[in-house]
């Protein structure tokens, strides 16, 4: 950053994703989700700083590959993206059907009247109509590019699907159907990592839940237990049920902090209620969650006769 200084985006992430799962990222704006996804594609912007290592099973690292590899053999082919800002992913001066007809023929070698019914299908499968093919990217709603992003991303169907927000400017219907669509990508044997800021999507069709917050995964766990009786075991998480409307409706105060300016120990101290002298170091991540008081389900806080 400007003057020398750095900020630590994303720090002291591990995880495995198989395939056929889907793990749900979620977490509040700035929390590194979307640094995260990019930094697997290699979309970094040129005065970020990786150190570590995410592996394909393939064996492939990619954090170290080069560009050649990446848009050769990467992107769109071993790993599938919805980005989060897909009206910027899509090129203006090009029709959604052309955009779509050049992937397809890319990534499958269909020609012809074949190409033509494959991108028609590629629509179909991301629930974008046939008769908005022809437009341009400008005249798209949102929800409509949303849409169109999304169909683009699954017609190499990837080993590995990246969803940025693809839930992002639609009704709930047509965001059941994407996540829905997306859950039988999984089931067809690919792994699906997706962000979101979307609960309601996550529990419909995630297997696992991180949470992410101020760069850290502070949580990892079940969804059936995250969403359960048992629910989260971070404070933090916790938070981010209670403030659904459907439950407490009852917001977390205070904000989160900088990155450029994290405290020296637990970074949701300042706003977690439990607060500690232990807080002031940072927790590690341990069964699943990094936290110094965690939460506990009533049958484990009770005396033992």
């Amino acid at each position: 950053m400007p003057g020398g200084r750095h900020v630590a985006a994303v720090g002291d992430v591990s995880f495995e994703l198989a395939a056929g799962e889907c793990l749900a990222l979620v977490g509040e704006s700035g929390c590194g989700k979307s640094v995260l996804a990019s930094a697997l594609l290699g979309l970094l912007p040129g005065n970020a700083e990786t150190s570590g290592e995410a592996r394909l099973g393939d064996g492939l690292e990619l954090l170290s590959a080069d560009e050649r590899t990446l848009a050769r053999t990467v992107r769109g082919r071993r790993i599938g993206l919805v980005p989060q800002s897909p009206a910027a992913h899509l090129t203006p001066v090009r029709t959604v059907r052309a955009q779509l007809a050049e992937t397809v023929r890319e990534l499958t070698g269909a020609r012809g009247a074949a190409l033509a019914e494959a991108v028609e299908a590629a629509a179909a499968r991301a629930a974008f109509p046939a008769g908005h093919l022809d437009r341009y990217p400008h005249q798209l709603s949102g929800g409509l590019a949303q849409r169109a992003a999304t169909a683009l991303a699954l017609v190499g169907d990837a080993p590995l699907l990246l969803a940025d927000e693809p839930t992002t400017g639609l009704d709930r219907e047509l965001v059941d159907r994407t996540a829905d669509e997306l859950r039988r990508h999984a089931d067809a044997g690919h792994a699906l990592l997706m962000i979101t800021h979307d609960l309601a999507a996550a529990e419909r069709i995630a297997d696992r839940v991180a949470v992410m917050y101020a760069g850290r995964v502070v949580e990892i766990a079940d969804a059936a237990v995250f969403f359960g009786v048992a629910g989260p075991r971070h404070p933090y998480a916790r938070g981010l049920l209670d403030a659904l409307p459907e439950r407490a409706f009852t917001p977390i105060p205070g904000m989160p902090p900088e990155l450029g300016a994290l405290p020296s120990g637990c970074a949701f101290a300042a706003r977690c209620a439990a607060k500690a002298p232990a807080c002031e170091a940072v927790p590690a991540l341990v069964d699943g969650v990094a936290c110094h008081h965690p939460h506990r389900p009533a049958a484990e806080e009770a005396p033992r006769a």
